[in-house]
């Protein structure tokens, strides 16, 4: 592909994904909501942070998971290079993840919530959960395109949800105790910590990547 068909393409691809991404973050926030709701009822409100963290990391990695599938399987439609795909798959999971799980909702708690925000990045302070969760998703990102129709959007649909998820309890877990009063705002950290660094790593990049011989059509 050129340059500028790559980037008709990315066009293409990213309104193809455009309703997983609107479906996910959705989602993302309903789940929380719910639990927030069963946190009330139960009066456990304070136990909320402490919750969230321990869910975040299972979130986080099972993100990074989704992520790698995604954005391995997305280079392998349009390039058979081994060691390029993982290269590309540890990048867009490990270091991007971080971007919309963490980096993202600390900047937007600090500066649109007003926050008190820690800085938590899981990859320094938990390489030994994260690390595995990327080994098997860059394996199964080579396996799914051949035995999954669309494998790519249903995957990019899963990490969309898990990054919305683990954006919102990153938010109540590291800083921002009373959330649901803060919906509006929460939800354009949220959009913008999934849009932007998901829709990079398990789209763009991928695509930007491959070798400018790449023939792949648009489905």
């Amino acid at each position: 592909m050129t340059k500028k068909n790559k980037l008709e393409y990315i066009l293409v691809e990213l309104g193809h994904h455009l309703p997983y991404t609107i479906f996910g973050t959705t989602m993302g926030l309903m789940l929380m909501g719910i639990l927030t709701f069963f946190a009330i009822l139960a009066r456990s409100e304070e136990l909320l942070p402490q919750a969230s963290r321990e869910f975040f990391h299972v979130s986080h990695a099972s993100h990074i998971l989704f992520s790698s599938i995604t954005t391995t399987a997305m280079f392998w439609k349009h390039e058979k290079r081994v060691l390029k795909a993982v290269a590309v798959g540890f990048l867009g999971s490990i270091g991007v993840c971080g971007l919309s799980d963490a980096i993202f909702p600390y900047l937007g708690g600090r500066f649109l919530l007003h926050g008190s925000m820690a800085i938590h990045i899981c990859l320094i302070e938990h390489p030994d959960i994260i690390i595995p969760f990327a080994i098997l998703g860059v394996i199964a990102g080579f396996i799914v395109p051949d035995v999954v129709e669309k494998s790519t959007e249903y995957s990019h649909s899963v990490h969309v949800l898990f990054s919305s998820v683990s954006a919102v309890l990153y938010l109540t877990a590291f800083g921002v105790a009373d959330w649901i009063h803060s919906l509006g705002v929460i939800l354009v950290i949220v959009v913008f910590a999934v849009m932007i660094p998901c829709c990079a790593s398990g789209i763009v990049l991928p695509l930007w990547c491959t070798h400018r011989n790449c023939n792949h059509k648009a489905e």
